[in-house]
């Protein structure tokens, strides 16, 4: 029996605008608070900065926008949209693969609109505190301020699904000799023009894709643009195609005169020292009496990314991983929240939930990353991807949405200069239709194994006969062809949990979607 449970939704970005649909698609009670005055979250762009450049004063007023103002997208169109809901071109709008920020705020505003989510929405609603009523883990109070007004409201709550985003507190490492350093410095948390470095000497820390653009992005009006890269083989360099980009080794120190020493010895006169270093995930209004924390920015603890198992399933969390694929693993996990709270889908005991997560901290540790590694789910997102589609009866994810993925982000870490506007459309657009064949395919034969019309076996031979289709049609596009099995060893492993069905005409299902994954992916 499926039941329909009132929801607070905390934040209204990407990971809000999933869960809200997904939620009120299963029968559940939403309401979405945000603190804005519009959708959008993260990509809502506000010229104003705060009065701290590195956005570590306390005492600041808070601005949440992150984005500058030339920002355009890091990943490609075609894996920015939903399942049902692509992020398709439109008239008069930016049809360019890479699109600017402006295009992608309309977009998940159309979709929002499409699916009467504003209306679910209390905007100008800051939460001042999340908490459980007597301590029960299906009871829960929400404290809010509406902007404008001191008094503090309060509603209850039956489950809570925290989506309030990763990019609020900015994450500065320490550099020896800076409170000396007598320069400037900024987070880009802050950033939003380049006229603002005009004739500067700029020393940029950092290179994960916000460094990538924003260095780009200032060249064009400083004077020098220094970048200092954690990662010990970087070459030390003036970069090709550019006539004011450097990049270094680490900073090793700096000192009074501005000067700016780096690890491989070289040596800068800098005006403006600037932060691409990251946000720390911050969630002050939640009070869990320390189920939940946030340490060295790993925040725990998460089953699968989502429950914390003491507080399952009436808490979670929408958008831990921010690596990858985003809006598809926040689309599934959020399906799968909803699921899980109307009843339909089952979660294992809290003590099975606390193993499988000891064992990730386990493998971390070992691995000798830090603690936040546990939410990084790349390279291995498909499996990830493919066990939340295995939990919601899903057939496994699209594959050729990791390729795209992968291209996009070797382009990035080989630092190719205008990949976004050389991206080869007519190659992609290919890959996609095949894939796209090959997901209706399988969707289509697993309604047919359900439906008892036809035996797996007479859809085994079908699927034999698409194989040779679907090898012929890959040799014409360039595709690359994969080992079976090398792909059999892969798809195992990722849909190991699907695999673990007690009924027999489950593992049937779930074998019919390991089949046709095996024969399709290419």
């Amino acid at each position: 029996m499926t039941r329909s449970i009132r929801v607070a939704v905390i934040g209204a970005g990407v990971a809000g605008l999933c869960a809200a649909r997904e939620l009120q698609t299963e029968g559940h009670q939403v309401v979405v608070f945000e603190k804005l005055d519009r959708l959008g979250g993260t990509w809502v762009y506000d010229p104003n900065i705060e009065s701290d450049p590195l956005g570590l004063d306390p005492n600041r007023e808070i601005v949440n926008g992150n984005i500058y103002s030339s920002l355009r997208a890091n990943l490609p169109r075609q894996i920015m949209g939903f399942s049902d809901y692509p992020f398709s071109k439109r008239e008069n709008g930016d049809p360019r693969t890479f699109p600017c920020h402006e295009e992608v705020l309309w977009f998940l505003n159309k979709f929002a609109e499409d699916f009467g989510l504003a209306e679910l929405t209390r905007f100008n609603s800051e939460i001042v505190r999340v908490g459980r009523v007597g301590g029960r883990r299906e009871e829960w109070l929400v404290e809010f301020r509406t902007r404008g007004s001191d008094s503090v409201s309060r509603e209850s709550f039956g489950a809570v699904v925290v989506c309030s985003g990763n990019f609020i507190e900015p994450e500065v490492p320490p550099i020896a000799g800076i409170e000396r350093w007598p320069g400037n410095q900024i987070h880009s948390h802050n950033y939003r023009v380049a006229q603002q470095f005009r004739g500067q000497v700029v020393v940029l820390i950092g290179y994960g894709a916000s460094g990538f653009d924003i260095s780009r992005d200032i060249a064009t009006e400083a004077k020098e643009v220094h970048m200092a890269i954690r990662n010990p083989n970087v070459q030390v360099k003036k970069l090709e195609n550019h006539k004011n980009i450097w990049q270094h080794m680490m900073i090793e120190q700096v000192y009074e005169d501005g000067t700016v020493a780096f690890q491989d010895g070289s040596l800068v006169r800098a005006d403006t020292i600037f932060y691409c270093t990251g946000f720390r995930r911050h969630y002050p209004f939640l009070d869990t009496n320390g189920i939940v924390t946030v340490e060295e920015n790993r925040v725990g603890p998460l089953y699968q990314h989502v429950f914390p198992p003491s507080l399952a399933p009436y808490l979670s969390f929408i958008g831990i991983p921010i690596k990858g694929l985003i809006f598809d693993t926040m689309e599934l996990q959020s399906k799968w929240v909803a699921r899980v709270l109307s009843g339909k889908v089952l979660l294992p005991n809290e003590e099975e939930m606390k193993a499988s997560i000891e064992n990730i901290y386990r493998q971390v540790e070992e691995s000798g990353l830090p603690k936040q590694a546990a939410h990084f789910v790349r390279p291995h997102q498909i499996g990830y991807q493919n066990w939340l589609c295995a939990q919601i009866g899903l057939p496994p994810f699209e594959e050729w949405k990791q390729k795209m993925y992968n291209e996009s982000l070797k382009n990035l870490v080989e630092m190719r200069d205008g990949y976004k506007d050389q991206w080869d459309d007519a190659y992609w657009e290919g890959v996609i239709k095949v894939g796209c064949c090959y997901y209706i395919i399988s969707w289509f034969l697993l309604n047919l194994i359900q439906s008892n019309h036809y035996s797996f076996w007479m859809c085994s031979v079908l699927l034999k006969g698409i194989s040779i289709i679907g090898e012929w049609t890959w040799s014409r596009i360039g595709g690359e062809r994969t080992k079976s099995k090398t792909l059999l060893s892969k798809h195992a492993l990722n849909s190991q949990g699907a695999l673990k069905s007690e009924t027999a005409s489950s593992a049937k299902k779930q074998l019919v979607i390991l089949t046709v994954s095996i024969n399709f992916s290419r």
